[in-house]
């Protein structure tokens, strides 16, 4: 009996793919988690969400009781901020208004609520203060406690458990216990309201924690790529910047993010040991007044250009900052 073959394409058997089934408990707990996390994050954004729509509302929105959640958003409390003015008179207001037409947005948005600009505030000086040093005791605090982190790390220091409980300790007192003695040190080094005073100060209480927290991050570098690099030649400084440096960039990022927020939103330090020249943001924000009392738009948008700068450090650095917290986690 003659038995024939298919010649033509045999059509593939696909197999059917398995699917693992979620429990209905696991997904309804994940599902639960979930909720928490939104409401929990909801709670946190609130104080931030009250603060931006206090930037935008005009006076008489924010002593309305209740709050306004819906209301007419207005410049004023960024007049307020970065305009110095004065009240006028009815006469004088009248003639002012009469010539509104040649004058800037700015000066015709203080006539409509009755005042003159006198000219800028010191708003600017303040938030540039705070740039200066916040920002250059951020550097040296790193880069000084880099250093000093890689010594405990890698080599033996004769007393190194009590040196680092030494660093470890400026940190325990509050800062407001010691203002009193700073002030009177200060005083007799002429270093009241000056930058090299506050830069000074930042920088060595921010020191003891970024040595810390950059220690515990060298620490997981194995020691035998440096070891390997000697071997090849390299010198000890060539071996921390070519080997150790690339690979601690997660720990330098998320130690310059909290010394930056340390240094940038110091405010006792600030109040008591400056009054003009070297004056930060934040206590000339707390202490802003207006014609009739305290500004509180002009705070709010204060607070919220006080906010953004430090934003965006920290959103240009999140990706180091994810990796610092899980950094570790593959042992050598």
């Amino acid at each position: 009996m003659a038995q024939f073959e298919e010649t033509g394409p045999r059509t593939p058997v696909v197999e059917p793919t398995r699917v693992d089934k979620v429990h209905p408990r696991a997904k309804m707990g994940k599902s639960i988690r979930v909720i928490i996390t939104l409401i929990v994050t909801f709670i946190m954004i609130i104080p931030v969400l009250v603060m931006i729509m206090t930037a935008f509302k005009s006076r008489a929105d924010i002593v309305t009781p209740p709050p306004k959640v819906f209301f007419n958003p207005t410049l004023e409390g960024f007049l307020y901020l970065f305009t110095d003015r004065s009240v006028l008179s009815p006469s004088n207001l009248e003639s002012e208004r009469a010539n509104a037409g040649d004058l800037s947005y700015w000066q015709k948005l203080a006539l409509s609520v009755g005042q003159k600009i006198n000219g800028p505030s010191d708003y600017v000086g303040r938030l540039k203060n705070s740039v200066i040093i916040a920002g250059t005791s951020t550097i040296l605090s790193v880069v000084l406690g880099l250093f000093t982190a890689y010594a405990f790390s890698r080599f033996k220091i004769v007393g190194k458990d009590d040196l680092l409980f030494f660093i470890l300790s400026t940190r325990m007192l509050p800062g407001v216990v010691v203002t009193i003695p700073l002030f009177l040190l200060y005083k007799q080094l002429g270093w009241n309201d000056t930058y090299i005073g506050m830069i000074i100060l930042y920088t060595v209480f921010n020191l003891s924690f970024s040595v810390w927290l950059l220690m515990g991050f060298l620490d997981e570098i194995p020691v035998e790529y440096e070891e390997a690099a000697l071997v090849d030649g390299y010198t000890r400084m060539q071996a921390f910047f070519k080997i150790v440096l690339p690979q601690a960039v997660t720990g330098i990022a998320a130690t310059t993010v909290f010394c930056l927020i340390f240094a940038w939103n110091e405010y006792a330090f600030a109040l008591m040991l400056t009054s003009e020249k070297a004056r930060t943001a934040p206590p000339s924000i707390a202490t802003m007044l207006g014609s009739g009392g305290l500004e509180w738009s002009a705070i709010a948008a204060g607070s919220l250009g006080f906010l953004i700068p430090v934003a965006i450090v920290t959103f240009v650095l999140r990706d180091y900052l994810l990796r610092g917290v899980t950094f570790g986690a593959v042992r050598k």
